[in-house]
């Protein structure tokens, strides 16, 4: 746990290697994963580095793969995983993984995949294009069979009606007088129409018809008939509805603009044989259907082709896609290199520190294996050095707690990290809010499954929800446990209270069922004693009193007090440990110590009286403060914690102390305390009232609990009102100390204008650490309070919970238990319902970003500065996790 404390150390190290070994290094470099290059070269462009013609390279067979990737998607077939991204990284480099397992150069293994993707791509590319080209041929074929049938369909219904209504309106021939070419001409043919037919997109079928109509004026007839089975799209492969028109008009010029509409429309025109030869029909049809038999046939076994290429290739992608993956990222890193001498590479870049003596080994065997005369040298940069990145060595389960924090800033360089103290505080909180045995459970079983399919969903694809689920599985699995841990103190299970190691109090006639409104519970035990106290959690008795809720929120609301000031003051300690680690005593006299006398004196003190008033015997106290009849049986009681003194009864008892009562004192008469107050210590106090008198009526205590609580508490409201002008102040004029330099005086007034620029900078700086001060000052005073009011919510929560688990109880199940079976059927399934919904899902996510905040917000800004910068490692193994996500 102390290395995750604090971030790893790194070390900013500049080796030179031989161009011929580069490859190599970074190939084993890669695999370790624990170095991040800085680019020598800022000033090139991408297209004037060294090795982007590999880099070129590296993109066209991405480009080939992710055609590969498309083709397989659109046969449905799944890609054959290359296994591991553990067992890939170390494995050596294989162009197909059939018979080739020699590890090759980074060249030859480019060259290599080139010549084999660009074949598979050549193959596959012709059989596609050869496919569109017979699917458009089908297509045509498939739609002239639909015309053909569709238009004579339409000639034997709807062609005679036409006829006889256009020969009735035609004229007459009414004398012999008309020369012979007119005696010849038929009135039937000079009225006979023209047609197109064709096919058209069923979706375009209505806009189709208004442009024809609107085109034409209406001078035309159309008729549409849609197709039943859908046509493929030769080039995009979708299914597309279709109809069948035919159109009737009769002028050149209709048909001119006719012929245009279905070019726009993307209609395909068909031309038909007269309708009237049957036998030319008959024939054209029969002809048409055995080509269609033919395309088809032809069509089937190229889509068969293309799906074994596709097969083929669904078993080496991923593996193929891993490698370019990995030869891109290492001719991407050496373009970051420089070229100082003529066959040597430089590279800079940071390294865990753990790790330097690796890195130099694994250098050193790269150029070994080489043979090559030429050293490599791997050395420290001497600072100043850049700004170090921060990197946590993470395991399984810290992982999701570290990207939990990481989500909100980068923890600064060796800065205490926040996600040490989040793995156990977050699910810890979000139990305190949703706490109940059964619903934790379900939330523990839901984390226990994730668990136990981890090894299946490592290596799964499981989308941006899934995979966000089984990387928190181990939170969720932690969140469910505390879930349940806080439900058995609260004694809470589905709003029920169960009793598990028997009540300690009991109702008179509760065994027979005779207990009513209003009765009042018996201890079972004497008071004080240890069988008067309930082993585990609370009394399940507290789920059937009248005072229930004002019971529960008395108690949640302390407890969201207390979590929150502890949890408060430990980030506030750990701002002190970040000011001693970076050896910043400015920072620990002047701004942690301010802080802490500052909380300590007026939150930790809060708890203090809280703790405090619980651990006070208060039965007893009570007790002293009253006039005890000394014949009766609560005289001598073991209730009261001193000893019994006898005294002369007169009528109106004695105090257990010894005061002799004549009915006319007062509590604090009575109490043998002497603490002030109305009850000179005997009563219990009203802390809320308490602390608001700490700082509107101090040295005031109305009701106190130990002697001098007055004076002590104008002592710490004296320290935290002195902190804060420490905390503004004391920084800034110790800073300026440190800056101010004596001013020198110089004859030049060049020099003298610069002193004065100078003095005017140092001005203008030390405003902008006041300001700077000031801020954090009330950021931290005010912060404090309300601070500890939004950890309220952790009581707000709690009590929505336990509240919406007892309506959904109540009105679901308990009203319609007494009805008969089926209405309990049904009130069983809505009770199930809304609890799902409700409580088991929205709840859940309600109170995890309740706890979220109150780690961002109420607990980080304490000490966390967020603004450091993330390693981004050399490593294969994230290159191909993200391009997988």
């Amino acid at each position: 746990m102390s290395r995750w404390f604090r971030s790893e150390p790194m070390e900013y190290i500049s080796f030179i290697v031989n161009e011929d070994a580069a490859h190599d290094c970074l190939a084993d470099l890669g695999k370790m994963g624990v170095i991040q290059f800085t680019d020598l070269n800022p000033d090139l462009t991408p297209f004037q580095r060294r090795y982007v013609s590999y880099v070129k390279r590296c993109d066209e067979l991405e480009r080939k793969l992710r055609y590969f990737s498309n083709e397989i998607d659109k046969f449905e077939l799944d890609l054959v995983s290359a296994g591991t991204i553990d067992n890939f990284v170390n494995s050596p480099s294989l162009v197909s993984g059939t018979t080739d397992a020699t590890k090759r150069s980074g060249a030859q293994l480019l060259e290599s995949m080139e010549a084999e993707l660009e074949q598979y791509e050549g193959q596959l590319r012709e059989l596609n294009n050869y496919s569109e080209k017979l699917t458009k041929e089908y297509n045509e074929k498939v739609e002239l069979q639909e015309v053909l049938e569709k238009a004579r369909r339409f000639f034997m219904t709807d062609a005679p009606r036409l006829a006889v209504s256009e020969l009735t309106s035609g004229p007459r021939d009414t004398g012999n007088s008309a020369g012979l070419l007119e005696s010849e001409i038929r009135p039937d043919l000079d009225m006979r129409f023209s047609s197109i037919t064709g096919v058209v997109a069923t979706e375009e079928k209505v806009r189709f018809e208004r442009m024809v109509f609107r085109a034409t004026r209406g001078n035309c007839y159309i008729r549409f008939a849609p197709i039943k089975q859908p046509i493929t799209d030769p080039e995009t492969g979708a299914m597309i509805e279709k109809s069948v028109f035919i159109i009737f008009y009769k002028s050149e010029s209709i048909e001119t603009k006719l012929k245009k509409i279905c070019d726009a429309f993307s209609a395909h025109r068909y031309s038909l044989p007269d309708m009237d030869d049957s036998p030319s029909v008959d024939k054209m049809l029969t002809e048409n259907a055995q080509e269609l038999v033919d395309s088809r046939t032809v069509l089937l076994k190229n889509q068969d082709t293309r799906y074994r290429l596709c097969q083929l290739l669904a078993k080496h992608t991923e593996r193929w896609t891993w490698i370019v993956l990995r030869e891109k990222a290492v001719y991407h890193s050496l373009n970051m290199f420089k070229a100082d001498v003529s066959g040597m590479l430089r590279g800079e870049g940071w390294v865990v520190s753990d790790c330097l003596d690796a890195v130099r080994d694994a250098v050193e065997r790269a150029h070994s294996n080489m043979d090559l005369t030429m050293p490599s040298l791997v050395d420290h940069v001497p600072q100043p050095w850049p700004t170090p990145p921060t990197h946590f060595s993470t395991n399984k389960f810290t992982y999701g707690y570290q990207e939990f924090v990481n989500t909100y800033g980068i923890p600064r360089y060796r800065e205490a990290n926040p996600a040490l103290f989040t793995a156990a505080t977050f699910p810890f909180l979000f139990g305190v809010m949703y706490g109940d045995i059964g619903h934790g459970l379900f939330l523990f079983l839901s984390g226990l499954y994730l668990l136990w399919n981890e090894k299946a969903n490592d290596n799964a694809k499981l989308g941006e929800m899934g995979e966000g689920m089984h990387s928190g599985r181990y939170m969720i699995t932690m969140m469910g446990f505390f879930a349940v841990y806080a439900g058995m103190m609260y004694n809470d299970c589905f709003s029920l209270g169960i009793n598990f190691f028997g009540s300690r109090f009991q109702f008179e006639g509760q065994d027979e069922g005779e207990v009513e409104e209003g009765d009042v519970a018996a201890q079972t035990a004497e008071y004080g004693s240890a069988e008067s106290v309930y082993p585990f959690g609370l009394d399940p008795i507290w789920h059937v009193t009248s005072n229930e809720l004002l019971f529960f929120n008395s108690f949640k609301m302390k407890l969201s007090v207390v979590f929150g000031i502890i949890q408060m003051f430990s980030g506030t300690c750990l701002k002190g440990l970040n000011a001693i680690y970076f050896k910043e005593p400015l920072d620990f006299l002047y701004e942690f110590i301010p802080m802490v006398v500052f909380a300590a004196s007026m939150f930790i003190y809060m708890v203090f009286l809280i703790f405090y008033k619980w651990a006070i015997n208060w039965h007893s106290r009570m007790l002293s403060a009253t006039c005890v009849n000394p014949y009766s049986d609560t005289w001598g009681s073991s209730a009261y914690d001193g000893e019994w003194v006898q005294c002369n009864d007169n009528g109106y008892g004695c105090t257990p102390w010894g005061l002799v009562c004549d009915g006319s004192e007062n509590t604090a008469d009575k109490c043998p305390l002497d603490f002030g107050g109305d009850g000179d210590g005997c009563q219990p106090p009203n802390l809320i009232t308490t602390l608001i008198n700490i700082a509107l009526n101090p040295g005031v205590v109305d009701e106190p609990m130990y002697g001098g609580q007055g004076q002590i508490q104008n002592i710490l409201l004296l320290c935290a009102f002195v902190s804060v002008p420490v905390l503004l102040l004391a920084k800034p004029y110790f800073l300026s100390k440190q800056q101010h330099a004596p001013i020198q005086h110089h004859s030049d007034d060049a020099e003298d204008g610069q002193a004065a620029g100078d003095d005017h900078d140092e001005e203008h700086g030390f405003g902008e650490i006041v300001i700077h001060q000031a801020i954090e000052t009330i950021e931290f005073v005010l912060g404090m309070v309300s601070n500890t009011a939004s950890y309220l919510r952790l009581w707000a929560l709690s009590l929505a919970h336990s509240e919406l688990a007892t309506v959904f109880w109540e009105k679901a199940m308990l009203s319609t238990l007494n009805i008969n079976w089926f209405a309990a059927f049904i009130g069983y399934g809505v009770f199930a319902g809304v609890t799902f919904g409700v409580l088991l899902m929205m709840d859940v996510l309600e109170c995890f970003l309740h706890a979220l905040r109150l780690h961002w917000v109420e607990f980080q800004n304490k000490f966390f500065k967020a603004d450091g910068i993330r390693f981004a490692p050399y490593s294969f193994k994230q290159i191909i996790k993200d391009a997988n996500a």
